[in-house]
């Protein structure tokens, strides 16, 4: 990568990886064959696409951006897959509450993905164990049973509005027998799709939106088509590109109910945000302004956002500070800015970032996706070249993310 001018176009984000995964793992509940529509081509939909197939289902893709899941019966079900397939990727845990629903048993290695931290298991055991099923834990390995036929309805009260573990209790609770109540679930957008597509394959679901669902459990669903929404970060990432390069960017399938805590912050910062027309657009100033930001479960700002927000004020004009408020160790790409000539200095949960007029290029590493990302966007301002690698991170959850940059106008080239 090599310094840009302002980057200016009209781009899509495509479908959202943390909304996909979760429905591809549904289609679990039921036999036959599922569409989804607006999927992005992804290395993580790959990943869960060779699970799928490992526990007996036929993954195919129709269009380049629709995806066929032809699930077995029941009986026809295999409810574990090799480990390598669970420690690549976070997602593959939400298999747990669908092959539970389905099969009566599941076994699977302990999930992977992003380092960042330690983001505990125990919401998801403990919810589908107060539904009725049991487990017998190694350091490696979850296994997990049913004492009757079916799970039973239950309280659930989270502790965290856990986003991953609201889904794989919704999952499970759709086939339960009886009432599920959910308090305190996570309310992000991804949650209310998987519910809509729950409900289009015939589960009884209220409170959609909100931080308390009501499932009547049912004895059986169907299969359906269902169109994925746009990513949310995805969009982000492209809109910071615009921010902080002082250019115009419109992302043309972006929901700005979906971004408005993180569309103030870009206003904030100095950005001309334009949501009357197509999507989201947006137009940077000469240089952003600092401000501060925090992290907190939706609606507040996103985790995911952070390294994206932390690189854009890396080069603003001022002091800010950044708290991270939900997961441990989720500064580590602060390093390589640093590296880049970003003069930040992190102490706990907070992040003191001292704007810099100028990045300079040098070799840094993705640790992990949105890190990834956020590395590329502050490639594009600094003076000479950025050399990145780990690009297999930036791979799991964007589709051609450096041909989305040239489009925009980017010095972007990929070496392999």
């Amino acid at each position: 990568m090599t310094p840009n001018g302002p980057l200016e176009g009209d781009i899509r984000a495509r479908g959202a990886k943390n909304a996909v995964l979760k429905q591809m793992a549904a289609c679990l509940l039921a036999s036959g064959e599922h569409r989804l529509k607006n999927v992005p081509r992804i290395l993580d939909v790959e990943i869960m696409s060779e699970l799928l197939q490992e526990l007996g289902c036929a993954v195919s893709r129709p269009a380049s951006h629709e995806l066929s899941i032809v699930v077995p019966s029941a009986a026809d079900l295999r409810p574990k897959a090799p480990a390598h397939l669970f420690a690549a990727m976070r997602a593959s845990l939400v298999v747990l509450g669908p092959l539970l629903a389905r099969c009566g048993q599941a076994e699977m290695a302990l999930p992977g993905g992003d380092d960042f931290g330690g983001r505990p298991i125990n919401f998801h055991i403990d919810g589908l164990g107060s539904m009725g099923a049991t487990f017998a834990n190694d350091r490696a390995t979850i296994r997990g049973s049913l004492a009757g036929d079916r799970l039973k309805g239950a309280r659930v009260t989270l502790e965290y509005p856990s986003h991953t573990a609201t889904d794989n209790l919704l999952m499970a609770a759709v086939l339960a027998s009886g009432r599920t109540v959910i308090d305190n679930a996570a309310r992000e957008p991804e949650v209310e799709d998987l519910a809509r597509q729950l409900v289009a394959m015939g589960a009884r679901i209220d409170g959609l939106g909100t931080s308390r669902l009501t499932i009547e459990g049912v004895e059986e669903l169907h299969a359906a088509h269902h169109e994925v929404i746009p990513d949310r970060v995805v969009a982000a990432t492209y809109l910071a590109a615009g921010l902080i390069t002082g250019g115009r960017v419109r992302v043309l399938d972006a929901r700005a109910d979906h971004m408005e805590m993180l569309l103030r912050k870009f206003e904030a910062m100095g950005a001309e945000v334009d949501v009357a027309g197509e999507g989201v657009a947006l137009r940077g100033p000469a240089r952003v302004r600092a401000v501060d930001v925090a992290t907190l479960p939706y609606p507040g700002v996103a985790t995911d956002y952070k390294p994206l927000i932390t690189t854009v004020l890396s080069v603003a004009d001022g002091v800010s500070v950044v708290t991270e408020n939900l997961f441990d160790g989720r500064f580590r790409y602060v390093e390589e800015l640093v590296r880049l000539g970003a003069n930040i200095s992190t102490q706990g949960h907070h992040a003191l970032v001292r704007g810099v007029e100028q990045l300079v290029g040098t070799d840094v590493r993705a640790t992990d996706i949105r890190a990834g990302a956020a590395l590329s966007i502050a490639g594009l301002v600094a003076k000479g070249r950025t050399a990145i690698s780990g690009l297999d991170h930036i791979d799991r959850g964007y589709e051609d993310f450096d041909g989305g940059l040239r489009s925009l106008g980017a010095a972007v080239e990929r070496q392999s």
